[in-house]
């Protein structure tokens, strides 16, 4: 017999952001469920076992686990149900405006909820060798970064000896010194692109205070080993075209893919919800809404965030946009935000006028005098000066704006 429950808000993926947005509707009176697969609520936090986490969300330095633990706490004291170990097999939208999702678990076999509003909350997945199509063989000791992170943080195993870093994602970065802390040698960080792809402080933290040398502009050309990985070779970029008179070889046996995050969205596909493709997220208002009615977004499945801290900050927002949609207070928002010059994307898509927003931003370019302006109706309506900009990390801004399209250019300041 499947057994069928109802609530105010359901909740796909109990990490930061859905803790974050579950516990928002919870504690203010709105019945719950946190659904996620894991049997552990709290996310990758788990396994981020370094510090740094919660300076602007808890104004103090905690670990991930020290984070998923506070997260986890608040939500059950503010009355959120958590559905563990439980896999949402799909979602739907009935007549009625209700959702119903079909739920997978070995101790409840299947089960129904049905609910006036859904939170998309999935996280995100790491692209893999297979997205950048690296040649080469296909030996042991691949890993992407995050996972090679679970293996040594959760499992207590070394995922080898002598290690390459592709990509300087800031898994990436992180696990580079990490597996220095552990006697792994990390031999060196390759990365394409002519910048590193993680935030400044663990590129210091990670790479520079341990000597590890990071090849910007440099592709792997091809991977060696049959059994076990046994190399790798590697060729600066011209143009992004490998110069391979001038490739070089690294003696490794493990090799770590920290390569960029995709959002999780199967299930927003499957609900017919528009993805934007400059984010892989769903397009959303301003209150977070996607394009369809009563399903909402926050996180990394909208948007790869830098810090868990502006995952939950975000989910909050989320949540409150969640609790005026349930209440019948939602303010229209017709107008459309976009990204311009040197911008990859804007989040939120849309806004309602009148209305202060928080929007979000990845940049395009390097520089540490630029400007950020938004324009309306072929005027520029706002503009802010910004000393440091990095594509690695996120810009956000608040801005109440009238009627019209917005358009958000970045520009370097002379």
């Amino acid at each position: 017999m499947i057994h069928d429950q109802k609530c105010d808000v359901a909740v796909i993926g109990a990490g930061a952001a859905g803790l974050a947005a579950g516990t928002e509707c919870a504690a203010n009176g709105f019945p719950t469920v946190v659904i996620d697969r894991e049997t552990l609520a709290g996310g990758i936090l788990r396994q981020c076992i370094h510090n740094g986490f919660g300076l602007q969300y808890f104004k103090e330095e905690l670990t991930g686990p020290e984070y998923a633990t506070r997260v986890v706490d608040a939500a059950v004291e503010a009355g959120v149900e958590l559905k563990l170990n439980t896999t949402v097999s799909t979602v739907e939208r009935n007549s009625d405006g209700m959702f119903e999702l079909l739920l997978l678990s070995p101790e409840d076999g299947v089960s129904r909820i049905q609910a006036r509003a859904v939170m998309l909350a999935m996280g995100c997945r790491e692209r893999n060798r297979g997205n950048i199509a690296t040649p080469g063989t296909r030996p042991a000791g691949i890993f992407t970064a995050g996972a090679a992170q679970r293996l040594l943080n959760i499992e207590g195993m070394l995922p080898g000896r002598r290690a390459v870093v592709v990509g300087s994602g800031d898994i990436g970065l992180i696990m580079a010194r990490r597996l220095t802390w552990c006697g792994v040698e990390v031999k060196a960080v390759i990365e394409i692109m002519p910048y590193p792809s993680g935030l400044t402080r663990n590129v210091v933290q990670c790479l520079h205070d341990f000597d590890i040398p990071l090849y910007l502009e440099h592709a792997v050309t091809n991977i060696f080993g049959r059994e076990r990985v046994e190399g790798i070779e590697a060729a600066p970029l011209k143009d992004g075209v490998p110069q391979l008179n001038e490739k070089f070889a690294i003696d490794c046996d493990t090799i770590l893919f920290s390569v960029g995050l995709l959002p999780e969205n199967e299930l927003s596909h499957r609900l017919g919800v528009e993805i934007n493709p400059a984010t892989g997220g769903a397009v959303v208002d301003g209150d977070l809404q996607t394009t369809v009615p009563g399903v909402f977004a926050g996180g990394n499945v909208l948007h790869v965030h830098d810090l868990v801290d502006f995952v939950s900050g975000e989910a909050g927002r989320a949540a409150r946009g969640i609790i005026r949609y349930l209440k019948g207070e939602a303010a229209p928002t017709g107008c459309r935000a976009t990204a311009g010059a040197n911008l990859k994307y804007a989040v939120p898509n849309y806004f309602a006028p009148g209305v202060k927003t928080e929007f979000s931003f990845r940049p395009l370019i390097v520089s540490d005098r630029a400007v950020l302006q938004a324009e309306q109706n072929g005027s520029v309506i706002w503009s802010k000066d910004l000393r440091f900009v990095r594509p690695a990390e996120m810009l956000t801004v608040e801005l109440e704006a009238g009627e019209g399209e917005l358009l958000f250019n970045l520009q370097h300041k002379e």
